[in-house]
């Protein structure tokens, strides 16, 4: 059972995909296997690997769609009270934490002045950021950011931004058609 779980696609997108993009890492390189049909060895048709290409997508999706400046953050999972989560963040503007066991979690906003936007995004599916059970926080001290809108007991990533912090800048500018034409 246990070999099962550390095997499956979900274990490699909470703790593989989500813990390096959080931890600020610039990507990943994924081993498949070879005691199997379609190993590493002898892969002829790449779509046995879809589902795991989608999860790729989507969460690079997070990154770009909401223009987060992951080039300007540093991880530290200690601003977040849940325990085994991820957080990324740049002081002041954007905040982005992943909760790879669900539920909610406290947000140490101590340094940090201003009203946060809190919205929640399906790392499963993908899709726009939704409004969970808290709207805004106010910075100055821990602040709850509530639940996520559906499926509590999923893994969630959790962009809280201060207003004005998903300007679009030049980078994107630059890399987001090619994404998109990637597609």
């Amino acid at each position: 059972m246990f070999f099962e779980r550390c095997n499956s696609h979900e274990d490699g997108r909470k703790n593989g995909l989500w813990g390096t993009l959080m931890a600020g890492g610039w990507g990943n390189e994924w081993y498949f296997g070879y005691a199997h049909a379609h190993s590493d060895l002898t892969c002829e048709d790449f779509r046995s690997r879809d589902n795991w290409w989608d999860y790729c997508r989507i969460a690079l999706e997070f990154f770009i769609h909401n223009y987060l400046p992951f080039w300007q953050m540093t991880n530290d999972n200690a601003l977040s009270s849940a325990s085994s989560d991820y957080c990324f963040y740049q002081a002041g503007k954007v905040y982005a934490v992943y909760l790879k066991n669900g539920g909610t979690t406290d947000l140490d906003l101590r340094n940090s002045q201003g009203t946060y936007t809190v919205r929640w995004y399906n790392p499963r599916s993908g899709g726009g950021l939704q409004v969970g059970s808290v709207d805004t926080v106010d910075g100055g001290d821990w602040v709850n950011l509530g639940t996520p809108p559906h499926s509590v007991n999923d893994d969630w990533a959790i962009l809280i931004g201060a207003p004005g912090s998903g300007s679009v800048n030049h980078f994107w500018l630059l890399i987001r058609p090619a994404l998109q034409s990637a597609r």
